[in-house]
Parts: structure tokens; C-alpha cells; sequence
């Protein structure tokens, strides 16, 4: 199973609008999610087309696929999809969209450009270069999941996947089939950004306690609570103090005391 298959329709089409927020930066909402399969000499199937409304009331369609390489044909593709949506007899604005989840670097165009002849663009997203801070702030386990594939800027990885995981639980609660299913789609993404050690530590760790065992490991009580700073200041520099408060189980006050811990020269505790 590739990182494509686990993200794309399924997952995809349940978190629509989110994905037009956070990722292509619409300020719209889905109306009705379409089915489109085309056939010339073989069956293919549009990753994503939404009917979308915007906030001023305009309705369009929004197209979006997911590449897990650099496909030389790419935008001879996103070309067919275009006309086999018009085809089909939708009328009114498309917009379509690539997110590049792969490993290597991008290297795709976000268009085709023939002297003359055609000048056709659509939105390329490179997943290496959206800050992650956005989807690790929803209550969502979808954005949460695709957060994963994202920039983590200074936050350390482990950090970063430790809160997935704990967030994912406590989103889940007593639902385990579902927790498996996101931790499963988690482990596959996380194959793309070799993350893979990191989400078997965080599913180890009874709870997000990253600073606390780097504490124990010193055998020292300044050296917990060091630990303990870092990761707040690592979470405070990329949520709300009220997102942090209810994940570490800490009153606001004490997560300013224990993130103050190291010195008042960090700029996440500056900030806030």
C-alpha cells in the first residue's frame, strides 16, 4: 500500500473543507463531493472533486490530486482531468490543486507553457514546505495525520509525532478501531519523511513525556525539569497556551513556570 492510496479519496474526501483552508488557503466550504471516472483506453479516477462555496457565495469545483513522485507527465495529466471535468458537463470555475507528498525534492511544474499554443497553470503544493503548525491546532485527526508530512521548523521530529499520537488518542478516546486506523495511516506517511522510529517511540511512551525521559535519563531533578521546559517551549512556540495547557494536563500558570525554567530569553515563552 502506498502513502497515495492511504490519503487520497478516502481520507481526502472526509476532510475537504479543512484541506481547502489549510493547505490551498480557499475560504470555502464543500457542498457536494463528485464522482469522477473517465474511460478512454483505461479506467482513471480524479483523486478529489468537490462543488466548494465560498464566503461571498460563489460556487466552484475543486479538484485535487496527490503525488507520491515526480511524474515527468504530471501536467499533461492535470490537463486531461481538467477537460474530462468539462466533458462531463460541469460548468462554472475549476480549480485545481497538486500536494506533493514524496520524498525526494520537488521538481514538477505547476503548469504546461507552449509558446503560443497553451499557457495552463493549476495550484502545486510541496507538502516539505507547510508549516505544520496549522493542522497540529485542529480538533481533527485527519489534519493531525497529514500534519506529519509537513515542515516542523526548530521542533525536534520526536516531538512533533509524540504530540500526534497522544493528540489522536485523546481526540479517539475509547474508540480503538479507529485509533489503530489513523495510527496505521500514520506509520505509511510516515514512511515518506523517515519518521518511522519516531512513531513506535510515541506509541511506547505512556504519555507525551518526551522532556520527562530526557530528565530521567540525566538522574537528576534540574535535569526533568530542563526537560519538561523544552517541550513546552517547543509546543508554546507552535500552539495556543490553551492547546498546550489540556494536552500536558497542566495548569496555564504552571506551564509558564516549568517553560521558564531554562531562562526568559526563549522567544516562544516571550511570546505568549
Amino acid at each position: 500500500m502506498t502513502a497515495k492510496d492511504v490519503i487520497s479519496r478516502d481520507m481526502l474526501k472526509r476532510f475537504t473543507t479543512d484541506l481547502a483552508h489549510y493547505l490551498l488557503r480557499l475560504k470555502a466550504e464543500a457542498v457536494e463531493l463528485l464522482e469522477t471516472q473517465n474511460q478512454r483506453i483505461e479506467d482513471r479516477r480524479a483523486d478529489l472533486v468537490a462543488r466548494m462555496r465560498a464566503t461571498d457565495g460563489e460556487e466552484f469545483l475543486l479538484h485535487v490530486e496527490i503525488a507520491n513522485n515526480n511524474t515527468a507527465n504530471m501536467p499533461l495529466r492535470m490537463l486531461r482531468y481538467y477537460t474530462d471535468i468539462r466533458f462531463a458537463g460541469h460548468p462554472g470555475p475549476i480549480r485545481q490543486s497538486l500536494i506533493y507528498i514524496g520524498t525526494d525534492p520537488l521538481t514538477m511544474p505547476a503548469g504546461l507553457d507552449e509558446p503560443g499554443l497553451l499557457d495552463y497553470r493549476y495550484g502545486l503544493v510541496d507538502m516539505h514546505r507547510v508549516d505544520c503548525a496549522g493542522l497540529l491546532a485542529q480538533d481533527n485527526p485527519d489534519a493531525l495525520v497529514l500534519a506529519v508530512l509537513c515542515d516542523f521548523g526548530s521542533c525536534k521530529p520526536q516531538e512533533v509525532v509524540t504530540y500526534i499520537v497522544h493528540r489522536l488518542r485523546k481526540l479517539l478516546g475509547a474508540n480503538e478501531r479507529g485509533f489503530r486506523d489513523y495510527i496505521i495511516m500514520l506509520e505509511v506517511l510516515s514512511e515518506n519523511r523517515d519518521l518511522q522510529a519516531q512513531i513506535k517511540e510515541a506509541e511506547r511512551m505512556p504519555s507525551f513525556a518526551l522532556g520527562f525521559e530526557r530528565g530521567e535519563e540525566k538522574g537528576k531533578e534540574e535535569g526533568r525539569e530542563e526537560g519538561k521546559a523544552q517541550v513546552v517551549r517547543h509546543l508554546l512556540g507552535r500552539l495556543g497556551v490553551t492547546e498546550v495547557s489540556e494536552l500536558l494536563g497542566l495548569a496555564p500558570e504552571d506551564m509558564e513556570r516549568i517553560a521558564a525554567a531554562e531562562g526568559d530569553d526563549d522567544p516562544a515563552h516571550d511570546r505568549h
